[in-house]
């Protein structure tokens, strides 16, 4: 129930064994990102993040044979790892060594998979971060199987966790389907669409990315002014960052949000620079409101549309929309001390605005 995965500097490589049984990475999916200082915190966040690698893979392993393929088919195709990251970096301010941290990051992990899966199967996606989606592999029945299995995987360890992070993590999910209900059937009569989109990316992106903050510092000891202000930060920051794989969508030129540029055009996906051209009077962007009234499937058409919108006040627009939303979550850190954690995480509010990938 988020935007479609990425090749970053948080992305693990392709699996090249995709016809054989899934098996266990040599070393985690996730790299550490230019946004992370070099030191103790990169080294202690690495040794955390190869710490949720092997319990993820505890986690998506089953007896028999096709559900361990299934379900370890995303996981082996790589992942940026941020929501478990952000959990990490949370709980540095904090006993990142407490009981509970890495379990709690790993439940974050899973979640975001298992509604990869069922993403795939409403939006008919045929690939994912580079490799064919579970449902064109194995039909929709088993991506969403695969998912539910997931999810399963997810609330069996959140039990040990206590009941306050199943609570957490059930208003978690709650919005993520309500995201997902409100995207399926779209703005109502009456309602801006923009302020509409950025309520389903809130649901869809932010609250989970929100939840894997909290869990971090929650987990990790921190004060509880800490954990408001970093639960706050983790919602702006992952909207701005799902935001920022729209633009990428629309501004790449080989493809380096994870999918041919353009794709949200071909597939009539409005995304807000769409949104802010389609809500528009400018007689500059007529041809563009013509072009992008729908699907575009057509090449000559696409490329026009694309080469439109790359030099579009909508676009200028939807960047400084995006950039608000990385501002926002900074600010949030006024409540984190001075340190290596607070420049981490303000690098990441600059990052989310200007990576190229």
């Amino acid at each position: 129930m988020t935007g479609a995965g990425t090749t970053s500097p948080w992305g693990g490589g392709r699996d090249t064994q995709r016809d054989t049984a899934w098996h266990r990475p040599s070393s985690p999916a996730s790299t550490i990102g230019p946004w992370l200082p070099e030191g103790e915190l990169g080294a202690a966040l690495a040794a955390g993040l190869g710490r949720v690698e092997d319990a993820l893979t505890t986690a998506v392993s089953s007896e028999n044979a096709f559900v361990n393929e299934a379900a370890g088919h995303l996981m082996a195709a790589g992942g940026k790892r941020f929501r478990p990251m952000l959990a990490l970096l949370a709980a540095q301010l904090g006993d990142p060594d407490a009981v509970g941290v890495v379990e709690a990051a790993v439940v974050c992990e899973l979640t975001h998979l298992a509604t990869l899966y069922h993403d795939d199967v409403m939006d008919e996606a045929s690939v994912r971060r580079g490799a064919p989606s579970a449902n064109s592999r194995w039909g929709n029945s088993v991506a969403i199987l695969t998912g539910d299995f997931l999810f399963a995987r997810a609330s069996d360890l959140l039990a040990d966790l206590g009941p306050e992070a199943v609570r957490v993590q059930a208003q978690t999910f709650e919005r993520l389907v309500t995201g997902q209900l409100r995207e399926t059937v779209g703005a109502q009569p009456g309602e801006d669409p923009v302020a509409h989109y950025l309520a389903v990316l809130a649901d869809k992106t932010g609250s989970l990315v929100a939840t894997s903050a909290r869990f971090g510092a929650s987990f990790a000891g921190a004060d509880a002014e800490l954990v408001t202000a970093l639960t706050a930060f983790g919602e702006e920051v992952g909207v701005a960052f799902q935001l920022s794989d729209d633009l990428l969508d629309i501004v790449s030129t080989d493809g380096a949000s994870g999918k041919s540029p353009g794709t949200d055009l071909r597939e009539g996906v409005a995304t807000l620079p769409v949104l802010f051209a389609l809500a528009g009077d400018d007689p500059a962007e007529a041809r563009l409101r013509e072009l992008v009234s729908g699907p575009v499937v057509d090449d000559t058409a696409h490329a026009e549309a694309l080469d439109l919108l790359r030099g579009s006040a909508s676009l200028a627009r939807a960047t400084a929309v995006t950039e608000g939303y990385a501002d926002r979550a900074r600010a949030r850190l006024a409540a984190v001390p001075d340190g290596p954690v607070r420049e981490a995480l303000s690098a990441l509010c600059t990052y989310v605005v200007t990576r190229t990938s």
